[in-house]
């Protein structure tokens, strides 16, 4: 009988729920009820995305908001 490899660290389960510990499951659920509703996203393409995926998507979303803002507001200012 074959038997498999366990390893000590816990894999990859461990791995992705140490990086989401951040993240309440209020939070988790409020971010894709936004991405749903304003970007486009679909609740699939979201619950498909590797925990890191989501961070950097969401990271350079939060980063566009910011430079857009700084648009509007310098775009006000000129005006």
């Amino acid at each position: 009988m074959r038997s498999r490899k366990r390893y000590a660290s816990g894999g990859y389960g461990q791995f992705f729920l140490v990086c989401l510990s951040h993240e309440t499951m209020e939070n988790y659920y409020n971010t894709n009820f936004q991405l749903l509703q304003h970007y486009s996203y679909s609740l699939t393409e979201l619950e498909g995305m590797i925990p890191w995926e989501r961070e950097v998507y969401i990271t350079m979303l939060v980063q566009y908001l910011k430079e857009e803002k700084q648009r509007q507001e310098q775009t006000a200012r000129g005006s």
